[in-house]
């Protein structure tokens, strides 16, 4: 889900070899393709590699080609960049690398429209663009997240029209959903465990082959591609409707002076049953706040409306709003108004100590509070191209309220001590990340979501 898609039309052709030397270590070794080279993608390609297979990165970003040939991480993650620095993989805005794989992967970026219908264009164009390109017998897997039905109804017809071949027959379809979790330090491309459906039997068998030889997880076989395409959008609807559940409580709670994280907590000591899900300022990420809608969207052109997770995601989609309000709220207790007032929006990312700021609910939350009138000086270290301040202490010396958005772990340090020093009466905790009851004693104005 990964490649750049401010241009995906196929780029002028030059010669794209796959490293001899890691081909003849063994015949199960495999040239692999990987098209977008973003948060799963380029993952996913240094796995393959350190695996022993000869990889080739596709991807139209020119900034991100280069930075990966010169085994530079385009994004923030230590493992990944460290990876690199052994990796024999390259990376090229050539889409004639794909005629000499053995297995292509698509990762390309299936985000939603301003009014939350699926946007496919990614995946559309990455199709047309490698069709071309494709040979009799390779495989062709398909990770970024769809809804039921995209592979058979949207990519297998055009990888047919564009290589004048047949799906099943001449090539092989599979889809095997991404699992990436970025900035997590115990899962990864290689222990999380896969699920996969074919097109055919045939399809199935290759790629529940492929993904065997490079992660050390159990691989599961769908019985088809739409269960497959189906696992990724109830993993991330039923983290949402959790989610979705919490951060009402949290706005329940909020006025029924209830702390919902001593709550949860507590509901957490029952062995069974009960699995603790925490609220917040918004739901980010290139997952759970779009997954749903593609589920939405496709059951309703089918005759059928998802009101759990239409309420689900109304409900997520309110917390910055509701976090406004505790702005609000917080400066009306020290008599300051809103309009004119200085404050100090800490985190853009979605979350913590990543640079991702894919539909992070940061920049909804600056909007509103520009809306009302407020001067922000906003800030965040992995993301130093949209921030206002260069640093923390410029961020926040003298503004009337600081508000945590992302729990970055160098804000999860700060103390009360810290902000009293620089003039700040007023602190927003918006992930719930900071000690409560040492805010409150030290006479700083704390408000959490639902705390």
């Amino acid at each position: 889900m990964d490649m750049d898609v401010k241009s995906l039309k196929a780029q002028p052709k030059k010669e794209i070899s796959f490293s001899k030397s890691r081909v003849v270590r063994s015949k199960n070794k495999k040239n692999v393709v990987v098209v977008g080279l973003g948060y799963v993608g380029l993952p996913l390609a240094l796995l393959a590699d350190r695996k022993g297979n000869s990889v080739v990165g596709v991807d139209l970003n020119p900034e991100r080609v280069q930075k990966v040939n010169a085994k530079q991480s385009p994004f923030a993650d230590r493992n990944v960049g460290a990876a690199l620095a052994d990796a024999e993989i390259r990376a090229t805005a050539d889409w004639s690398a794909v005629s000499k794989a053995d297995v292509i992967v698509i990762c390309v970026p299936t985000p939603v429209y301003e009014d939350h219908t699926p946007n496919l264009e990614p995946v559309i164009s990455a199709c047309r663009a490698l069709g071309p390109q494709l040979k009799r017998g390779q495989l062709v897997v398909l990770e970024s997240t769809v809804n039921p039905g995209v592979s058979e109804e949207i990519v297998l017809p055009i990888l047919e029209e564009t290589s004048k071949m047949k799906g099943g027959e001449d090539f092989y379809l599979a889809h095997c959903p991404e699992r990436i979790n970025p900035g997590d330090e115990n899962w990864n491309a290689e222990n999380i465990p896969r699920v996969v459906g074919g097109l055919d039997a045939k399809s199935l068998e290759l790629a529940a082959s492929f993904y065997r030889s490079i992660v050390k997880a159990p691989v599961k076989e769908m019985g088809s591609l739409k269960e497959a395409e189906a696992v990724k959008i109830v993993e991330n609807s039923f983290r949402d409707i959790n989610i979705a559940l919490v951060n009402e409580l949290a706005m329940s709670f909020s006025k029924l002076k209830i702390d919902v994280v001593n709550v949860i907590e507590g509901a957490a000591t029952k062995p069974f049953a009960f699995m603790p899900h925490y609220p917040g300022a918004g739901v980010g990420g290139h997952c759970i706040p779009v997954d749903p809608y593609y589920l939405i969207d496709y059951a309703k052109e089918k005759g059928f409306y998802h009101d759990f997770l239409s309420l689900a995601r109304r409900i997520n989609e309110n917390m910055p709003a509701f976090t406004v309000d505790q702005v609000v709220n917080a400066l009306n207790e020290k008599r300051i108004p809103m309009k004119g007032s200085e404050i100090a929006v800490l985190g853009l990312a979605y979350k913590p100590d990543i640079d991702d700021c894919r539909e992070s609910p940061a920049f909804e939350i600056i909007r509103l509070l520009k809306e009302k009138g407020a001067n922000l000086r906003i800030y965040d270290p992995f993301v130093p191209e949209k921030s206002t301040a260069t640093t923390l202490e410029t961020a926040v010396r003298g503004v009337h309220a600081a508000l945590v958005v992302t729990a970055h772990s160098v804000f999860k340090t700060l103390t009360p001590e810290y902000f009293s020093s620089l003039g700040i009466r007023i602190v927003i905790d918006g992930r719930n990340c900071l000690a409560k009851q040492k805010f409150i004693s030290a006479g700083i104005v704390y408000r959490g979501i639902g705390r």
